[in-house]
This record gives C-alpha cells, sequence and structure tokens, in this order.
C-alpha cells in the first residue's frame, strides 16, 4: 500500500508540472507598439485661392506658362500695352484715376512705337499662313484673361501703377527698350500668386501645436511599455498630389478702353 501511495504522490506531481507547463505557454507575447501618426494641418490657401482652380503649367526650367513667355520685341510691347489696358479698365481704388490719365497719355505720346509694334506682331501671325486672324484674336483672349485674374488683382493694380509712373516719368524715346522690363514687373505678382497655390496644392504642410505624439498599442492586452518619441522633422503629406493642368479660362471679347480716336493712328 505504501508503494501505491508513493506512485500515487509522483503521477500528481508530474500531473501539477504538466499544467503549469501549459499555463505558461498561454501567455501572449508582448504587444507591438506602433506610433501614433502626429496631426498636422495644411497651410491655408492663397488669399483669393478656390481649391481646384487652374492655373499655368509649371515648366521644367521652374517657371510657369504664361502668355508671356519667350516674346518677340513686337509682341512684348504688344503684351505690356495690353496688360496696362486691363489695369486702367479694372484696378478701382485711390489711383484708379491716375492709372487711367498715364495710360491715354501712354497712348498719345507712344503712339507710333506701338502701331509699329501692333503691325509687326500682326505680321508674324499672318506670316503662319492658315486663318491668323483667328489665331491672333484667340491669343489676345487669353492675354486678357490673364491679366484679369481676380485674386492676383491687387498686386497688379499696385506694380502697374508703378510701370505707368515710371512710363510717364521716363525719357520718350526709352518706351521699347524697357518694354521688357517693365512686362517683367506686371507678370511678378501673377507668379508669385502661381508659386502659392502650387505649394498649398502640393501638400505643404504645417504642424498642429502639441505635445509629444502618444503611442497606440496593438493589444488591449498588453503591460506597460515606456513610450518612444517621434521621430522629429515635418512630416509630409504622403498623398498623391493631382497633376497641373493647363492654363484655360472662358473665352470672352478683349475689353477696349474708350480713348481719342486720333491717338492711336
Amino acid at each position: 500500500m505504501a508503494s501505491v501511495r508513493i506512485v500515487s504522490g509522483l503521477a500528481i506531481g508530474l500531473a501539477l508540472a504538466g499544467c503549469a507547463a501549459r499555463e505558461t505557454a498561454k501567455v501572449a507575447p508582448p504587444p507591438v507598439m506602433v506610433p501614433a501618426q502626429p496631426q498636422y494641418a495644411k497651410a491655408p490657401l492663397p488669399p483669393g485661392a478656390t481649391p481646384g482652380m487652374r492655373i499655368p503649367v509649371l515648366l521644367p526650367d521652374g517657371n510657369y506658362d504664361t502668355p508671356n513667355r519667350s516674346l518677340t520685341s513686337a509682341a512684348t510691347i504688344w503684351h505690356l500695352r495690353s496688360a496696362l489696358n486691363v489695369a486702367a479698365l479694372a484696378c478701382r481704388g485711390a489711383d484708379e484715376g491716375q492709372i487711367v490719365t498715364r495710360y491715354n497719355t501712354m497712348l498719345t505720346v507712344q503712339r507710333i512705337p506701338l502701331a509699329a509694334a501692333e503691325k509687326r506682331y500682326s505680321a508674324e501671325y499672318q506670316s503662319q499662313g492658315g486663318d491668323w486672324r483667328d489665331r491672333y484674336d484667340d491669343a489676345m483672349t487669353r492675354l486678357y484673361n490673364f491679366f484679369s485674374t481676380t485674386p492676383v488683382r491687387k498686386g497688379f493694380c499696385a506694380a502697374a501703377d508703378q510701370v505707368l509712373s515710371d512710363i510717364s516719368t521716363g525719357p520718350a524715346d526709352g518706351f521699347e527698350s524697357g518694354a521688357a522690363a517693365r512686362l517683367d514687373r506686371l507678370n511678378a505678382p501673377f507668379i508669385a500668386f502661381f508659386r502659392a497655390y502650387d505649394a498649398w496644392r502640393n501638400g505643404t504642410m504645417v504642424p498642429v501645436k502639441q505635445g509629444i505624439a502618444p503611442l497606440t498599442i496593438a493589444s488591449s492586452a498588453a503591460p506597460s511599455v515606456a513610450p518612444v518619441a517621434p521621430a522629429s522633422g515635418p512630416v509630409l503629406s504622403s498623398q498623391p498630389v493631382p497633376a497641373a493642368t493647363p492654363y484655360t479660362r472662358p473665352v470672352i471679347n478683349p475689353p477696349s478702353l474708350k480713348v481719342d480716336s486720333a491717338a492711336i493712328q
């Protein structure tokens, strides 16, 4: 009987050991710690911009495909006149009377180089054959629409006021030679706006002020684990950026300012 008790005690001990081993095998592995994504806010739209608006395409050379690229000397002068024509029609405020007066004065003083530039510019289209007049009119419509871009109006009008002041006080014979630089000044507010809009559209991000990003736990039954600080530096959006689309606007007839007809003969 004693030997039976010893065997039974041994069996019970082995059975308990087996249970202990099985209990140990049921312990869950340590949970995987996943850093929570820090919250970021998108930069605000440039003033006057709307989501989805179309702007000229950004070219590989870093410039935008505006109507004022790669112009001949005649086209440069005529585009300058067109820009200032839009300014005289569209700019309103304390300086509007001054802009209109200086624009009309420019038409009178520079009537000869302006007429010559328009004639050469038309001839450039005519030399390409086909229905050149329609192509010319379409190009002028796009040009007027470009300079009429509403969100740029304030900066454009300020530049136009400065350019007209420069023309009115400068030497009359320097109008043609200074046309390219003056057109660049009128074009600059538009380029600045396009760059700001592209920065917003391409996902430029600014971090929201907050403490260290918390950690989230993959398993709700996980034990406490020391938090790990998130990587420093801004996190850019991983969302795909829509491709830029060519600049197109509804076709309208170019506006014109009423002036003395003798001034442009």
